[in-house]
């Protein structure tokens, strides 16, 4: 037995106060699937996902497109964050607006459904804060479209699932060191392994440092993760888990809004790819934690019954800086800021509780799933605003020159809410031929909310059920086409003029496409139609007298279509990515939602040589089409594309080399136009990391 490893696993367990759990049932959604290699999923077809419907269905038989990216590729392709990573998934657009705070979007809608394991885990008011590091991760999946069946609530884009990393039931660890670019260092420590010799107690430990400056002016970031989780066999029908993980992300110098575009004389501003509009003294220091537990129990009749326990605590401290106004041309003056304090504390708490199994009828077996979800959240967000407007240095100067910290009146409670939901779901997988399967279903949801933000009421109760209904037929053995049905109800946080909440977005999403393997199931390729219609969706539409942002509902029709293939053409030679081409207009015909690309390609590709020490080489280019926005003149943002380059190689039996280089062209771009400000994307940047693994 090895002693010494095992002690340093249980060291680390314990040192997250964690205590027994449950091994991860077969098929569960911890369960890629039937085999991964070098970061694409071989039969990728069979990997198995419950995140669409909460069936246990593999992606060929779930009537929706679902993308998944692997720890393999987020290890190949030195994905640290989670903007890193989505930004690789066909379809999904990362908008950074800001340093530290990131929305996301996908078929002509914000993203606002997030899950970990298959259960809703909102963000708050659908917004990364901070960067979200993939060091907890097993892999990522993208549901595509609308899912009311498994949230109940939000956007027709996508719902993105983030699979925890599980004990292994033999013991094995990594560890690594990167260094990079602007001095980034990174840290990674993984131990996985039985924790008594009869292997019914195992356990998990995660830990993560990265501490980097930044090609940005003033900015830097030092972030913590922890992550451990035990699983125990009580019984062999029996198993529990516990676990809990932390982030602490310190960010120093960030930005608040961005980089004004436009001159006074309606000319725009060329900027070095440095510039920023923050200071040394502001910060946005974000500390996320998660604790959750599970009871799984496993009948002789083929059924489970599964309970899901978990609780969320975000706080976060901001002393932010926001500029304003258009510099001179000529001088570069002209340029204001305003700065003030958020500190703000939210809990959430969430109960789940699922049942599945097999049902005989009409002579055919089909699967059915009955679950429950109840969640209070809580907040309070506190602004100390400062009453001084300090004039900028001419933007020439920003590199070398700041505005001076000022003094703040004190700090006053301007938002409090409490969040209620009670969700009812029940699906059924069908089998009504050896070809035809069918899934149908409903979710039914009631939110509750009380509170008040910036002199705003949000106080509502809002109820509604949406049906659900897909279905795919198999052509051929390696062909099958499908399609499904589901309506949206997107209850929202924005006000209108009158300061009154917005009432919930509705409206209906369509899609149908083929699902297909090749090079005897080695490679899995899908091509899907999708069409929505949301009426009433909150868009910008002005600023109140206090300052504050007001928005009007709008009706909003999104056609498209993607392609997409993950797999392997070759034995040595795997492929993953797809393309986007869609439509986002408005009630007249119109473009609406013009900062969002309607054409996108993205693809990664590995070639390993197994006789040159598994080298393995890499490609990964991302593409956009032109988009603008309107402000006092059109902003514009060129097509543009980048390209990620990797190699990685074993100097012994035990450790691996690699070289990343991001963005290697050095193609200079804005990161979004979602607001009528922004920032530049990050130069080439390089990475090298060693990595022991045992």
């Amino acid at each position: 037995m090895i002693s010494y490893p095992r002690t340093l696993l249980l060291a680390g367990v314990a040192a997250c106060a964690l205590a027994g759990t449950a091994r991860a049932e077969e098929g569960d959604a911890a369960d890629v699937g039937s085999t991964t290699v070098s970061g694409v999923l071989v039969e990728a077809a069979r990997a198995q996902t419950t995140a669409a419907t909460g069936l246990d269905l593999s992606l060929k038989e779930t009537p929706q497109s679902v993308s998944v990216i692997t720890a393999a590729q987020i290890e190949t392709f030195a994905l640290d964050t989670v903007n890193d990573l989505l930004a690789y998934v066909p379809g999904i657009n990362v908008e950074k607006v800001e340093t530290d705070r990131t929305y996301y979007n996908a078929r002509g809608f914000d993203i606002t459904n997030f899950q970990v394991d298959g259960l809703g885990l909102p963000l708050i008011w659908g917004i990364q804060f901070g960067d979200l590091d993939t060091a907890l991760f097993e892999r990522v999946e993208a549901v595509k479209g609308a899912n009311s069946l498994m949230t109940g609530t939000g956007n027709p884009s996508a719902t993105i699932n983030y699979v925890r990393k599980r004990p292994t039931d033999t013991f094995e660890g990594e560890v690594s060191a990167q260094l990079g670019s602007w001095q980034d260092k990174r840290l990674e420590v993984d131990l996985s392994g039985p924790l008594n010799s009869e292997g019914t107690v195992r356990g998990r430990f995660v830990y993560t440092n990265q501490d980097k400056e930044s090609y940005l002016d003033h900015n830097a970031v030092n972030r913590n993760v922890y992550y451990g989780v035990v699983t125990w066999d009580a019984t062999s029908r029996l198993s529990l888990t516990a676990g809990y993980s932390k982030q602490d992300n310190r960010s120093k110098g960030v930005l608040w809004g961005a980089l004004p575009l436009v001159y006074s004389d309606g000319t725009l501003v060329d900027y070095p790819t440095s510039a920023s509009t923050s200071a040394d003294w502001t910060h946005w220091n974000v500390e996320d934690q998660t604790g959750f537990a599970e009871a799984a129990y496993a009948f002789e009749n083929g059924w489970r019954v599964k309970g899901v326990a978990t609780v969320k605590r975000f706080e976060e401290h901001a002393q932010l800086l926001y500029a304003f106004g258009a510099p001179d041309p000529t001088t570069g003056l002209g340029v204001a800021g305003m700065t003030g304090i958020y500190p703000s504390i939210y809990e959430q708490y969430m109960a789940d509780v699922q049942a599945s199994g097999p049902v005989s009828l009409f002579g055919r077996t089909h699967e059915l799933v009955i679950g429950a979800h109840a969640s209070r959240a809580e907040g309070k967000e506190w602004e100390d605003f400062s009453e001084d407007f300090p004039a900028y240095p001419s933007i020439f100067d920003w590199g070398s020159q700041q505005v001076a910290e000022p003094d703040y009146p004190g700090a006053y409670l301007a938002a409090r809410s409490t969040d209620r939901m009670q969700r009812l779901y029940a699906a059924a997988h069908l089998d009504l031929s050896d070809r035809l399967k069918a899934v149908v279903g409903a979710s039914a949801v009631k939110l509750k909310s009380r509170g008040y933000s910036y002199g705003s009421d949000t106080s509502k109760d809002e109820e509604k059920v949406s049906p659900y209904v897909g279905a795919v037929f198999d052509v051929t053995p390696n062909l099958s086409l499908y399609a499904s049905y589901t309506d949206i109800f997107n209850p929202q946080s924005e006000v209108d003029v009158n300061q009154q909440t917005l009432s919930a977005a509705h409206g209906e999403s369509y899609e149908a496409g083929i699902k297909s393997q090749w090079f005897d199931g080695r490679l899995y390729a899908t091509a899907a139609a999708f069409k929505t219609k949301q009426y009433g969706l909150a868009e910008y539409a002005g600023v109140l007298p206090n300052g504050k942002s007001y928005y009007t509902g709008l009706d909003t029709f999104v056609e498209g279509f993607e392609l997409e293939a993950a797999g392997r053409i070759t034995d040595q030679w795997t492929i993953n990515g797809g393309y986007t081409d869609l439509s986002i207009e408005g009630e007249d015909g119109s473009d609406v939602r013009t900062y969002i690309p309607r054409r996108t390609f993205k693809l990664a590709t590995t070639y390993e040589i197994p006789n040159l020490r598994n080298l393995k080489l890499g490609a990964a280019v991302r593409w956009q089409d032109d988009i603008y926005v309107e402000d006092v003149v059109t902003i514009p943002q060129d097509a543009w594309a980048e390209l990620d380059l990797s190699a990685s190689v074993d100097v012994t039996e035990q450790v691996r080399a690699s070289l990343n280089v991001k963005n290697a062209t050095d193609e200079k771009h804005l990161t979004s136009l979602m607001w009528n400000q922004s920032y530049y994307a990050a130069p080439r940047s390089v990475y090298v990391k060693l990595a022991y693994s045992f």
